[in-house]
């Protein structure tokens, strides 16, 4: 299965006692409401423009879409404050803008600010809103210091226009600069910014849909819902254009090098990895600083630098396990598969799978040939199935998602587990990952890994199972290219040991102004309950 799967190892232990390590300390903040400045008469023209309202009956979500077929204008808001789905009765007729977006929504208190091509609605002090204890370690601050200067936050939700679904893993970054992070499973997002780029263009972009464009400043400080557009490509495209599934690897291969880089870079990254087991939580979080070595280079050669750590668990129960993840870090650098070729995109690969052509999607306005893989039905090893995007126009690899295939997946146990208890029997039941990359300036870095990995537990002589999901992820939040030096020895991690054992020093303003991954709600809980 190559050293992908083999490097990320779990230990698993049964009836070892647990030693929670709890740091001290915790501090309850409130975040400060950003205004806005009106821009003069142009914004009161806008606000004072006459739209028609021909159907006094329907969702408010409705109502406004009509108003933005008429002016151009897209809305943004946070859905909490502005209920969608609510029915509403408009009396049919002419008004001022302003008054239009006030009848629909039902609420006086709305401020409404318009910028470019969008009209932002929210509340005077929203943050107050909805009154709401934040842990410090929760949420980064918006107006914290550094000796950078002051910083901003934007956040939100982004979810698909037409089913109101949220969207995972969407690409929240700042246009033309080396700043990014990712929306979560709940398609929640928070991104941090120095206040020198409150002039800069927000880009909301992902897979399959129309990517969103906003100046930094409309929403510097505020909570909005951003919906994107899912971008359809004609089945008559799809149908005519014949394409040579193992070709097109073969381009992007060969591309490798003019489309990812060649030199060192600086990456700043957030990193979270986590064990979930019956009742009982273990998260550790950091950020890294990453040497990450150029395209033609293997992750031997890249070293790690812990910036900020912290270790969460929950008191485990009688039966529980002791599970630990060995060589996470590791496994996230390998996950960078156009350095580190798995099997799949080795020369010799159509031996072992098969190749299609199956979709033509869309990211970031590009087109992109969906390329599928699968082993051939003669092997019975636990290898890979799943999808390759790869870009039409210049064959860069922007994303890839892969699983140990299904069928055999049972087979990898001892690839997977480096050390297990006599008393348990622990059997594979998925093992999913998602790696991306983002264009700054035409060249790609990797931009987001993700790696899943749930098992059946039971306890021998005994008749029921438990499930266990371990997962891992990693997000390139910040790129520098200018002055990288190896990182100092004595200053480095080893990315083969057990993270959670790393050794660090509690610091109660952890997130202070560095980009992370919001946690899914099951998390947020578990954070807010825990007592540091």
């Amino acid at each position: 299965m190559g050293n992908l799967i083999k490097s990320l190892l779990i230990v698993l232990l049964a009836g070892v006692p647990f030693i929670c390590q709890r740091a001290i300390g915790a501090e309850v903040i409130d975040l400060p409401d950003r205004s806005f400045q009106q821009n003069g008469n142009l914004y009161q023209d806008d606000l004072k423009r006459v739209v028609t309202i021909t159907r006094g009956r329907a969702t408010v979500y409705r109502l406004l879409s009509k108003i933005s077929e008429q002016t151009g204008l897209l809305f943004i808001y946070d859905s909490k404050i502005v209920e969608n789905d609510k029915r509403v009765v408009v009396e049919p007729g002419e008004y001022p803008l302003e008054d239009a977006v006030r009848i629909i929504t039902g609420n006086r208190d709305l401020r409404i600010k318009i910028e470019e091509n969008y009209i932002l609605l929210y509340l005077p002090n929203a943050d107050k809103a909805e009154p709401e204890i934040k842990k410090r370690d929760e949420i980064p601050s918006a107006n914290n210091q550094t000796q950078e200067g002051g910083h901003f936050a934007i956040s939100g939700a982004i979810k698909d226009r037409l089913t109101d679904e949220p969207i995972e893993f969407a690409t929240i970054s700042v246009n033309d600069k080396p700043y990014g992070t990712v929306s979560n499973l709940n398609g929640e997002f928070i991104f941090t910014l120095p206040d020198s780029l409150l002039d800069s263009h927000i880009k909301i972009s992902h897979l399959g849909y129309q990517s969103r464009l906003f100046k930094a400043s409309l929403l510097a400080g505020q909570r909005a819902t951003f919906y994107l557009d899912q971008r359809i490509i004609p089945l008559q495209e799809i149908v005519v254009r014949a394409i040579d599934p193992t070709k097109t690897i073969r381009e992007m291969m060969a591309a490798r090098v003019r489309n990812y880089n060649s030199d060192p870079l600086y990456i700043t990254a957030f990193y979270r990895e986590g064990i979930e087991y019956k009742n009982n939580i273990s998260l550790s979080e950091a950020v890294l600083k990453i040497y990450k070595t150029g395209v033609i280079y293997g992750a031997n050669s890249e070293q790690v630098k812990v910036l900020k750590m912290r270790r969460l668990a929950s008191s485990p129960e009688k039966d529980t396990l002791v599970t630990k993840i060995k060589s996470s870090i590791n496994s996230s650098l390998l996950l960078d598969l156009v350095k580190n070729l798995p099997d799949f995109l080795q020369p010799q690969a159509y031996l072992q799978y098969d190749f299609s052509h199956t979709d033509i999607t869309v990211i970031d306005d590009r087109r992109v040939y969906v390329i599928s893989f699968e082993q051939k039905e003669e092997i019975t090893a636990p290898l890979y199935k799943g999808k390759l995007y790869i870009d039409a126009g210049n064959w860069a690899l922007t994303q890839a998602r892969f699983e140990v295939n299904p069928k055999y997946v049972a087979k990898a146990t001892d690839d997977i587990i480096v050390k297990q208890s006599r008393k348990v029997e622990i059997i594979p039941e998925r093992v999913e990952y998602l790696v991306s990359y983002k264009s700054n300036n035409g060249v790609y870095t990797l931009n987001h890994v993700r790696g899943d990995l749930n098992f059946r537990v039971r306890p021998k002589r005994k008749l029921f199972s438990s499930n266990l999901h371990i997962w891992f992820e990693m997000v390139n939040c910040k790129t520098e290219s200018s002055n990288v030096t190896p990182i100092p020895r004595e200053e480095r991690i080893s990315t083969r040991d057990i993270f959670s054992e790393t050794s660090y020093s509690y610091d109660k303003e952890f997130w202070g102004n560095f980009n992370v991954i919001l946690p899914e709600e099951n998390l947020k809980d578990f954070i807010k309950k825990y007592v540091f």
